[in-house]
Protein backbone atom coordinates (compact mmCIF):
# COMPACT_ATOMS: atom_id res chain seq x y z
CA UNK A 1 0.00 0.00 0.00
CA UNK A 2 1.50 3.22 -1.25
CA UNK A 3 1.56 6.47 0.96
CA UNK A 4 0.59 9.59 -0.36
CA UNK A 5 2.07 12.28 0.77
CA UNK A 6 0.41 15.90 1.09
CA UNK A 7 2.13 18.60 -0.43
CA UNK A 8 2.21 22.13 0.40
CA UNK A 9 1.12 24.02 -2.77
CA UNK A 10 3.50 26.06 -4.22
CA UNK A 11 3.92 29.80 -4.14
CA UNK A 12 2.88 31.60 -7.03
CA UNK A 13 4.83 32.74 -9.44
CA UNK A 14 5.39 36.50 -10.41
CA UNK A 15 7.02 37.65 -13.57
CA UNK A 16 6.69 40.24 -15.54
CA UNK A 17 7.93 44.20 -15.50
CA UNK A 18 6.57 44.27 -12.31
CA UNK A 19 8.26 41.61 -11.00
CA UNK A 20 11.31 42.80 -11.68
CA UNK A 21 10.76 46.46 -10.22
CA UNK A 22 10.21 44.84 -6.78
CA UNK A 23 13.60 42.69 -6.92
CA UNK A 24 15.80 45.40 -8.61
CA UNK A 25 14.13 48.35 -6.92
CA UNK A 26 17.21 50.72 -7.26
CA UNK A 27 18.15 49.68 -10.60
CA UNK A 28 14.39 50.17 -11.44
CA UNK A 29 14.88 53.75 -10.58
CA UNK A 30 17.64 54.71 -12.18
CA UNK A 31 16.19 53.31 -15.66
CA UNK A 32 13.07 55.11 -15.33
CA UNK A 33 14.02 58.07 -14.22
CA UNK A 34 16.21 58.21 -16.77
CA UNK A 35 14.15 57.80 -19.70
CA UNK A 36 11.03 59.12 -18.31
CA UNK A 37 12.71 62.64 -18.44
CA UNK A 38 14.55 62.53 -21.66
CA UNK A 39 11.41 60.98 -23.71
CA UNK A 40 9.61 63.75 -22.47
CA UNK A 41 12.33 66.42 -23.02
CA UNK A 42 12.72 64.98 -26.67
CA UNK A 43 9.71 68.29 -28.31
CA UNK A 44 12.42 70.83 -26.20
CA UNK A 45 15.36 69.32 -27.19
CA UNK A 46 13.99 69.61 -30.61
CA UNK A 47 12.69 72.64 -30.62
CA UNK A 48 13.89 76.29 -31.16
CA UNK A 49 14.69 76.09 -27.55
CA UNK A 50 17.36 73.24 -28.46
CA UNK A 51 18.88 71.79 -31.48
CA UNK A 52 16.27 73.91 -33.51
CA UNK A 53 15.13 70.76 -35.75
CA UNK A 54 11.33 71.19 -34.94
CA UNK A 55 10.32 74.82 -35.88
CA UNK A 56 8.21 75.61 -32.93
CA UNK A 57 8.97 77.60 -29.57
CA UNK A 58 7.21 77.36 -26.41
CA UNK A 59 5.30 80.67 -25.26
CA UNK A 60 7.25 82.83 -22.52
CA UNK A 61 10.76 82.57 -24.06
CA UNK A 62 13.46 80.79 -22.38
CA UNK A 63 11.68 81.21 -19.47
CA UNK A 64 8.44 79.84 -20.58
CA UNK A 65 10.64 76.93 -22.64
CA UNK A 66 12.03 75.77 -19.37
CA UNK A 67 8.76 75.70 -17.39
CA UNK A 68 6.62 74.22 -19.96
CA UNK A 69 9.30 72.20 -22.01
CA UNK A 70 11.69 70.94 -18.96
CA UNK A 71 10.15 70.69 -16.22
CA UNK A 72 7.23 68.46 -16.86
CA UNK A 73 9.96 65.78 -18.06
CA UNK A 74 11.97 67.11 -15.11
CA UNK A 75 9.03 66.16 -12.67
CA UNK A 76 8.21 62.73 -14.29
CA UNK A 77 11.92 61.13 -13.88
CA UNK A 78 12.67 61.09 -10.19
CA UNK A 79 9.98 61.88 -8.30
CA UNK A 80 7.69 60.29 -10.93
CA UNK A 81 10.13 56.89 -11.15
CA UNK A 82 10.52 56.36 -6.95
CA UNK A 83 6.63 57.15 -6.42
CA UNK A 84 6.15 54.13 -9.03
CA UNK A 85 9.13 52.37 -7.74
CA UNK A 86 8.33 52.81 -4.03
CA UNK A 87 4.47 51.44 -4.29
CA UNK A 88 5.64 48.05 -6.28
CA UNK A 89 8.46 47.55 -4.12
CA UNK A 90 7.59 48.52 -0.81
CA UNK A 91 3.99 49.40 -0.76
CA UNK A 92 2.02 51.59 1.79
CA UNK A 93 4.74 51.40 4.52
CA UNK A 94 7.82 52.22 1.80
CA UNK A 95 5.53 55.15 0.83
CA UNK A 96 4.65 56.50 4.32
CA UNK A 97 8.47 56.21 4.88
CA UNK A 98 9.12 58.10 1.72
CA UNK A 99 6.68 60.57 2.47
CA UNK A 100 8.15 61.02 6.57
CA UNK A 101 11.19 62.21 5.07
CA UNK A 102 10.34 64.47 2.50
CA UNK A 103 7.96 66.25 5.25
CA UNK A 104 10.70 66.14 7.96
CA UNK A 105 11.23 69.83 8.35
CA UNK A 106 11.43 69.21 12.07
CA UNK A 107 15.24 70.02 12.19
CA UNK A 108 17.50 72.49 14.41
CA UNK A 109 17.19 75.81 13.11
CA UNK A 110 21.43 76.07 12.80
CA UNK A 111 20.55 74.04 9.49
CA UNK A 112 18.71 76.58 8.04
CA UNK A 113 20.82 79.66 8.98
CA UNK A 114 23.91 77.75 8.56
CA UNK A 115 22.64 76.04 4.38
CA UNK A 116 21.41 79.75 3.67
CA UNK A 117 24.52 81.57 4.98
CA UNK A 118 26.88 79.00 3.45
CA UNK A 119 26.12 78.39 0.08
CA UNK A 120 26.65 82.63 -0.96
CA UNK A 121 29.62 82.65 1.57
CA UNK A 122 31.88 79.89 -0.07
CA UNK A 123 30.62 81.35 -3.54
CA UNK A 124 31.45 84.51 -2.99
CA UNK A 125 34.35 83.52 -1.28
CA UNK A 126 35.41 81.89 -5.00
CA UNK A 127 34.13 84.30 -6.66
CA UNK A 128 37.09 86.80 -4.78
CA UNK A 129 39.70 84.08 -4.97
CA UNK A 130 39.08 83.86 -8.69
CA UNK A 131 38.76 87.48 -9.31
CA UNK A 132 41.92 88.76 -7.45
CA UNK A 133 39.26 90.62 -4.89
CA UNK A 134 37.13 92.47 -7.77
CA UNK A 135 33.47 92.56 -6.96
CA UNK A 136 31.05 94.67 -7.33
CA UNK A 137 27.08 95.43 -5.30
CA UNK A 138 24.46 93.31 -6.91
CA UNK A 139 21.31 95.56 -7.23
CA UNK A 140 18.63 95.80 -4.97
CA UNK A 141 16.51 94.08 -7.87
CA UNK A 142 18.14 91.44 -7.42
CA UNK A 143 18.61 91.19 -3.69
CA UNK A 144 15.01 91.23 -3.23
CA UNK A 145 14.43 88.47 -5.53
CA UNK A 146 16.25 85.98 -3.56
CA UNK A 147 13.44 85.04 -1.27
CA UNK A 148 10.75 84.07 -3.99
CA UNK A 149 13.19 83.08 -6.14
CA UNK A 150 14.15 80.57 -3.71
CA UNK A 151 10.38 79.63 -3.02
CA UNK A 152 9.99 78.74 -6.82
CA UNK A 153 13.14 76.83 -6.89
CA UNK A 154 11.98 74.57 -4.21
CA UNK A 155 8.49 73.67 -5.75
CA UNK A 156 10.45 73.42 -9.05
CA UNK A 157 14.15 72.10 -9.32
CA UNK A 158 13.62 70.80 -5.35
CA UNK A 159 10.82 68.89 -5.92
CA UNK A 160 11.05 67.48 -9.22
CA UNK A 161 14.32 66.46 -8.15
CA UNK A 162 15.34 65.53 -4.58
CA UNK A 163 12.34 62.72 -3.97
CA UNK A 164 13.70 60.95 -6.18
CA UNK A 165 17.93 60.97 -6.26
CA UNK A 166 18.50 61.68 -2.61
CA UNK A 167 14.92 60.60 -0.71
CA UNK A 168 14.48 57.18 -2.66
CA UNK A 169 17.80 56.12 -3.90
CA UNK A 170 20.38 57.61 -1.68
CA UNK A 171 18.63 55.16 1.88
CA UNK A 172 19.03 52.31 -0.59
CA UNK A 173 22.01 52.62 -1.81
CA UNK A 174 24.09 53.62 1.12
CA UNK A 175 23.06 50.17 2.51
CA UNK A 176 24.89 48.62 0.16
CA UNK A 177 28.08 50.02 -0.38
CA UNK A 178 28.60 52.91 2.00
CA UNK A 179 27.44 56.75 1.89
CA UNK A 180 30.36 57.60 -0.33
CA UNK A 181 30.19 55.33 -2.55
CA UNK A 182 26.57 56.12 -2.45
CA UNK A 183 27.29 59.71 -3.03
CA UNK A 184 29.73 59.15 -5.79
CA UNK A 185 27.28 56.74 -7.85
CA UNK A 186 24.05 58.43 -7.32
CA UNK A 187 25.78 62.23 -8.34
CA UNK A 188 27.57 60.79 -11.26
CA UNK A 189 23.94 59.47 -12.28
CA UNK A 190 22.34 63.08 -11.16
CA UNK A 191 24.50 64.72 -13.95
CA UNK A 192 24.20 62.48 -16.51
CA UNK A 193 20.46 62.72 -16.08
CA UNK A 194 20.90 66.83 -17.17
CA UNK A 195 23.04 65.79 -20.11
CA UNK A 196 20.34 65.97 -22.79
CA UNK A 197 19.88 69.75 -21.55
CA UNK A 198 22.92 70.82 -22.53
CA UNK A 199 22.12 71.17 -26.32
CA UNK A 200 19.22 73.38 -24.95
CA UNK A 201 18.66 77.25 -23.74
CA UNK A 202 18.49 75.23 -20.02
CA UNK A 203 22.95 75.21 -20.31
CA UNK A 204 23.77 78.63 -22.28
CA UNK A 205 25.49 79.68 -19.76
CA UNK A 206 27.99 77.08 -19.84
CA UNK A 207 29.20 77.26 -22.96
CA UNK A 208 28.76 74.87 -26.26
CA UNK A 209 32.93 73.00 -25.30
CA UNK A 210 32.32 69.48 -25.33
CA UNK A 211 33.61 69.19 -21.84
CA UNK A 212 31.17 71.49 -20.49
CA UNK A 213 28.84 67.85 -19.78
CA UNK A 214 31.53 65.70 -18.07
CA UNK A 215 32.78 69.35 -15.81
CA UNK A 216 28.79 69.59 -14.88
CA UNK A 217 29.17 65.58 -14.35
CA UNK A 218 31.92 66.32 -12.26
CA UNK A 219 30.42 68.98 -10.36
CA UNK A 220 27.63 66.81 -9.39
CA UNK A 221 29.76 63.71 -7.71
CA UNK A 222 31.58 66.58 -5.74
CA UNK A 223 28.47 68.75 -4.25
CA UNK A 224 26.48 64.94 -4.03
CA UNK A 225 28.98 64.29 -0.89
CA UNK A 226 28.02 67.83 0.74
CA UNK A 227 24.41 66.73 -0.02
CA UNK A 228 24.82 63.18 1.74
CA UNK A 229 26.64 64.40 4.42
CA UNK A 230 23.69 67.04 5.37
CA UNK A 231 20.81 64.42 4.58
CA UNK A 232 22.53 61.96 7.11
CA UNK A 233 23.27 64.70 9.79
CA UNK A 234 19.69 65.96 9.77
CA UNK A 235 18.04 62.53 10.58
CA UNK A 236 17.27 62.11 6.17
CA UNK A 237 15.59 65.05 5.92
CA UNK A 238 14.71 65.59 2.48
CA UNK A 239 13.74 69.94 2.72
CA UNK A 240 17.17 70.58 3.90
CA UNK A 241 18.60 68.39 0.58
CA UNK A 242 16.36 70.19 -1.04
CA UNK A 243 17.45 74.01 0.51
CA UNK A 244 21.35 73.21 0.00
CA UNK A 245 20.96 71.99 -3.30
CA UNK A 246 17.89 75.06 -4.47
CA UNK A 247 20.48 77.58 -2.63
CA UNK A 248 23.19 76.83 -5.38
CA UNK A 249 20.51 77.59 -7.89
CA UNK A 250 19.18 80.48 -6.15
CA UNK A 251 22.07 82.32 -5.61
CA UNK A 252 24.01 81.88 -9.22
CA UNK A 253 22.35 84.84 -10.66
CA UNK A 254 23.23 87.39 -8.02
CA UNK A 255 27.43 85.79 -8.35
CA UNK A 256 27.05 87.15 -12.25
CA UNK A 257 26.32 90.61 -10.63
CA UNK A 258 28.65 90.35 -7.91
CA UNK A 259 31.54 89.09 -10.73
CA UNK A 260 30.17 90.41 -13.87
CA UNK A 261 33.72 90.32 -15.29
CA UNK A 262 33.07 85.98 -15.48
CA UNK A 263 30.77 84.30 -18.03
CA UNK A 264 28.94 81.43 -17.90
CA UNK A 265 31.68 78.94 -18.72
CA UNK A 266 33.39 80.59 -15.22
CA UNK A 267 30.72 80.20 -13.21
CA UNK A 268 30.91 75.88 -13.77
CA UNK A 269 34.53 76.31 -12.99
CA UNK A 270 33.73 77.78 -10.03
CA UNK A 271 31.61 75.42 -8.85
CA UNK A 272 33.66 72.84 -9.73
CA UNK A 273 36.47 73.83 -7.64
CA UNK A 274 34.43 74.96 -4.50
CA UNK A 275 32.63 71.68 -4.66
CA UNK A 276 35.76 69.75 -4.89
CA UNK A 277 36.65 72.07 -1.81
CA UNK A 278 33.61 71.39 0.28
CA UNK A 279 33.24 67.83 -0.50
CA UNK A 280 36.53 66.76 0.19
CA UNK A 281 36.51 68.65 3.95
CA UNK A 282 33.10 66.86 4.64
CA UNK A 283 34.74 63.61 3.68
CA UNK A 284 37.52 64.17 5.68
CA UNK A 285 35.33 65.56 8.60
CA UNK A 286 33.34 62.96 9.10
CA UNK A 287 35.94 60.63 8.39
CA UNK A 288 34.70 58.91 5.87
CA UNK A 289 31.14 58.57 7.28
CA UNK A 290 29.00 61.35 5.63
CA UNK A 291 27.19 61.56 8.89
CA UNK A 292 25.92 57.72 7.99
CA UNK A 293 25.60 55.20 11.02
CA UNK A 294 23.94 51.77 9.85
CA UNK A 295 21.48 50.25 11.46
CA UNK A 296 22.27 46.52 12.39
CA UNK A 297 19.03 45.74 11.27
CA UNK A 298 19.86 47.10 8.03
CA UNK A 299 23.04 44.97 7.75
CA UNK A 300 21.22 41.53 8.98
CA UNK A 301 18.90 41.99 6.45
CA UNK A 302 21.19 42.18 3.60
CA UNK A 303 22.76 38.93 5.05
CA UNK A 304 19.79 37.19 5.10
CA UNK A 305 18.09 37.53 1.51
CA UNK A 306 15.74 34.93 2.46
CA UNK A 307 14.35 36.22 5.27
CA UNK A 308 13.52 39.61 3.98
CA UNK A 309 11.75 37.73 1.28
CA UNK A 310 9.56 35.32 2.92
Amino acid sequence: MSVVTAQAPAPPRRGGALDIVRRRPLLSFFVLALLASWIAWIPYILSNHGLGIWDFSFPGGTGGGQLLGMLPGAYLGPIGAALFVTAIADGRAGLRAWARRLWNWKVSWKWYVGILLSVPAALILSGLVFSGGQAHMPSAMILGALVPGLLVQMVTTGLAEEPGWRDFALPRMQRIIGAPGAAVAIGALWGVWHLPLFVTEWADWSGTAWYRGPEFVAFCIAFNVVMTWVFNRTGQSLPMAMLLHCSVNNFSGVWGEIFPMWDGPMFLHLLLVTATVAGAVTLLGSRGRLGYHPDPADHLEHQLPAARLS
